[in-house]
């Protein structure tokens, strides 16, 4: 891939996650001062090897899972994640409002949910506490029955995946069909493993849309997790 073409990949999945709307060729001609033509070829071969793909006919591209890996994977490397200043405030805040770790886990997922307006999850002991359920289930990817149902199925096996897979990164990322449940659910899955007394592999995250700001919810959680273990532990 060009530096041109991962520029123009990146700049699709943020506008994506931000407008919800396929990203269309005179946007990104704008956006970097070149014309359409070359644009839209540009975006013709990051559709042949598999980062984009165009949904309807005459419409703009949006990103595949591909796509969002390769985001992903370029985002952590460059270590260009991270909340915002407010953000972290809102979760230090939060956290230290807990006078016991369940309160503490329980304000980090919900203060989670309101700064992503995402699904917020975590280990507590053997059980998994959910907030935000709304906000899942009101994003436009999930209106049909069918993907509900996904979705649900996703959240009934996660607790027992979690606690068989245990994830051992600080923060895991699995994206649409990567997710080992749910394959077709259309969720991403944003998870950091902490220490907590309930566990040495304890989990807090975000599941939510693939279409999301990975940029700024990959560095949210990762934070949240720190904060948390270093609040257990203080």
């Amino acid at each position: 891939m060009t530096e041109r073409q991962e520029k123009i990949l990146r700049a699709i999945v943020e506008e994506y996650a931000e407008v919800a709307s396929p990203v269309g060729s005179q946007l990104l001609a704008k956006i970097f001062n070149v014309s359409s033509a070359t644009i839209r070829a540009e975006m013709a071969r990051l559709e042949d090897m598999g980062f984009i793909e165009q949904p309807h006919t005459s419409a703009g591209r949006v990103p595949t899972d591909k796509g969002y890996r390769f985001y992903v994977n370029q985002t952590a490397e460059s270590g260009d994640i991270g909340p915002t200043t407010r953000a972290e405030r809102a979760l230090t805040a939060r956290i230290g409002e807990g006078s016991v770790p369940e309160r503490a886990i329980r304000n980090t997922v919900d203060t989670l949910v309101e700064l992503t307006q995402n699904l917020g999850v975590a280990t507590i002991g053997k059980q998994l506490y959910m907030s935000g359920l709304s906000n899942l289930f009101g994003q436009p990817e999930f209106m049909q029955a069918g993907q509900v149902q996904e979705v649900a199925r996703l959240l009934d096996n996660l607790e027992p995946w979690l606690r068989e897979a245990a994830p051992n990164k600080p923060l895991s990322v699995y994206i649409g069909s990567e997710n080992p449940i749910g394959r077709s659910a259309g969720c991403s899955l944003i998870i950091s493993k902490f220490r907590s007394p309930y566990s040495d592999k304890s989990f807090i995250g975000v599941i939510g849309p693939t279409r999301q700001s990975y940029k700024e919810v990959m560095g949210l959680v990762g934070n949240a997790g720190k904060m948390l273990e270093d609040a257990l532990y203080a």
